[in-house]
Order: structure tokens, then sequence, then C-alpha cells
């Protein structure tokens, strides 16, 4: 009897490993379209991977995050995310960093939502508004008033925003679960689309005028990079 429960149990563990292996990773990029012509395709989930004997100490490091963002700009905000494309070594680890500058009374980096990636954030210098919106059918705001040395995380693709609300620049450091996490900022995919979206799409979803949706959609959308 005992065998037959040692035989069912590697059974059932031999099952769940081919489970495991069998799942897909989770994207890099936005969508990848299935193509047959090799000659038309371009590689996913990462990079090609560098011979390891040649591969350096420069590799796996990077200088300049301790150089401040430009802030002048409508949003007042700045961001300077690492990635593989900066910093080769950190393909197929999965992380990434980025330096958010934020200008005195009202710098913001806009609601925005990461959809391969959660996000911890640690503030360095300023005092910052920070939040997020959890998913339908809540949407329940959770907020907090961050200081230096303070943390605030951010879980994998839900709506979160930063607002400088001191009268000093702000600097915060995140780190993010994917080494190419993307981000989709709101309000310029909803109003700064190409080719815009209906207006009575916007009407409908927003409750707003279509001369308004039309005014917004007439607007140039930046970003905080």
């Amino acid at each position: 009897m005992k065998a037959c429960n040692l035989i069912a149990a590697f059974t059932i563990l031999a099952l769940a490993s081919t489970f495991v292996t069998a799942y897909d990773p989770s994207p890099l990029q936005d969508f990848c379209v299935a193509i047959d012509d090799a000659n038309s395709a371009v590689l996913v989930n990462g990079k090609l991977c560098k011979n390891p004997s040649l591969a350096n100490a420069d590799d796996f490091s990077y200088s300049g995050l301790d150089v401040p963002g430009n802030t002048s700009n409508q949003l007042g905000g700045h961001v300077n995310i690492i990635t593989a494309d900066l910093m080769p070594g950190l393909n197929t680890l999965g992380i990434s960093l980025a330096r958010i500058d934020l200008a005195p009374n009202g710098g913001l980096n806009p609601p925005h939502y990461h959809p391969r990636g959660s996000e911890v954030l640690l503030v360095l210098e300023g005092t910052l508004y920070a939040g997020f919106v959890t998913s339908n059918p809540d949407h329940r705001l959770f907020t907090k008033i961050l200081k230096p040395g303070d943390l605030f995380v951010f879980p994998f693709g839900l709506i979160h925003f930063q607002l400088n609300i001191g009268k000093t620049p702000a600097v915060a450091i995140a780190a993010l679960t994917s080494q190419n996490p993307g981000v989709n900022t709101v309000a310029n995919a909803i109003f700064g689309a190409s080719w815009p979206i209906y207006p009575e799409v916007l009407t409908t979803a927003f409750h707003l005028e279509k001369q308004f949706v039309e005014d917004l959609q007439a607007q140039e959308w930046v970003n905080p990079t």
C-alpha cells in the first residue's frame, strides 16, 4: 500500500513539473503576432545573449542615475528607466530600475500602469503623494504621503501615480519586476491615441460632452520621460 502511495505521489509531482515547464513566460512586449517567415520575424522576450566568455563588468553596471532629469515640461516630471537596453546584464533577470524626478509644487508622474511588472518606490528627496487604484469592481484608492526613506509598493498592472506636494524637487527610485515592464499612461492612451478614438466612445465612457473630448484629443500629450 505504501509503495502505491509513493508511486502516486511521484506521478503527481511529475505531472505538476510538466505543467510548470509547459507554461509560457510572461510577455515582454505588448503583443506578438505569429509569423512563419523567419526573415520577417523579430526576437521576443529578451535579446540575443553574448558569449559568456566575452562578458565583462561593464555589462553589469550603469553610471548616470545620479544625474537629475529635466522636469521643465508640461507635467513637471521626468522618468529615467534603466532596462536591458542600457544595462545589458539585466537581460533575462526580470528586474529594472528607474529614477523619478518631480518638480516642486505639483510635479507629476501621471496615472499609469505597467503591463508587465510590479513596482516598489523609494523616496530619496522631497514629499510625495502616491497611490494606486484597485481593479473592477471596487476601484479602491490606496494613498500615502511619502517622505525620504519611505517605501510604497504598486501591485502588478494597477493604475498608480506620484505627485510632488512639497516646495522642493522630489527624487525617487523605483524597482520593477521585469526587465521591460512597459508603461501605459492612462490619459495619453485615451486622449492621445493615434489614430484618435471615436469621440462617441469617450463621451459615453467618461460622461463628457463631445466638444470637450475633441478639445482634449487635440492637445499634445507628453510622457514623463
